[in-house]
């Protein structure tokens, strides 16, 4: 879901047109960096928060899930791997919603040209920082998106857990708002199983009881 326009203009007049103090190009483009990511706090996604007050954004979002990387990383298919890698691939692949918005898991018209709408925002964002943290930022979400490496078949298993969580402990409201099904939800939790397998077992049976109390739709 893209941000609201008064959001986005707010967060805009945030950011200085000059940067005082920064005595390099390189100090420079780092603090602009930095400045124009807080634009994710602005980006809010479907996911309702547990007391249901408001709609989590993706920065939330993205603090989550690198957290649970501490937490669960027991849980991981291959427990031999870079968990702060892990970590670091999580706390930027949201960072293209500043410019795509988020995307809804389940709006297949929207996701039509997700792909192409992300990767023109990494080239922008990630474009801000000096070459080589530009170089090793994007080959992180490169790597996220792609799903070949341990590291991240884990790191996406803990983006597809996190909102199902929510979605679960509030009565499945998310999902009837949209009229989402278990089936749908059975194919959107699929890679927790390539990186997780003892989390997929949790959430099948969340998915399963789910249906059972009635707040999510066979």
């Amino acid at each position: 879901m893209l941000p609201d326009s008064s959001e986005k203009n707010a967060a805009a007049d945030q950011i200085p047109g000059t940067i005082p103090g920064a005595e390099t190009e390189r100090f420079k483009k780092q603090i602009e960096f930095i400045l124009e990511v807080e634009k994710l706090k602005y980006v809010r996604r479907q996911t309702i928060l547990l007391d249901r007050g408001r709609r989590e954004n993706s920065a939330e979002h993205s603090w989550h899930i690198a957290l649970m990387v501490l937490i669960m990383s027991e849980y991981s298919r291959e427990t031999d791997i870079d968990f702060f890698h892990v970590m670091k691939m999580l706390l930027i692949h949201d960072l293209v919603e500043i410019d795509a918005g988020d995307t809804y898991c389940y709006d297949d018209i929207g996701r039509q040209d997700q792909g192409r709408r992300e990767k023109i925002a990494a080239d922008r964002i990630f474009g801000l920082l000096p070459a080589d943290q530009a170089a090793a930022l994007r080959k992180l979400w490169d790597e996220f998106e792609k799903r070949e490496t341990p590291e991240s078949r884990f790191a996406n298993a803990l983006d597809r857990v996190q909102p199902l969580l929510n979605n679960y402990f509030t009565d499945g409201q998310t999902w009837q708002d949209n009229d989402i099904k278990s089936g749908q939800v059975h194919r959107r939790m699929r890679p927790v199983k390539d990186g997780a397998p003892v989390l997929w077992n949790y959430v099948s049976a969340l998915i399963e009881d789910a249906v059972k109390k009635g707040f999510l739709a066979e």
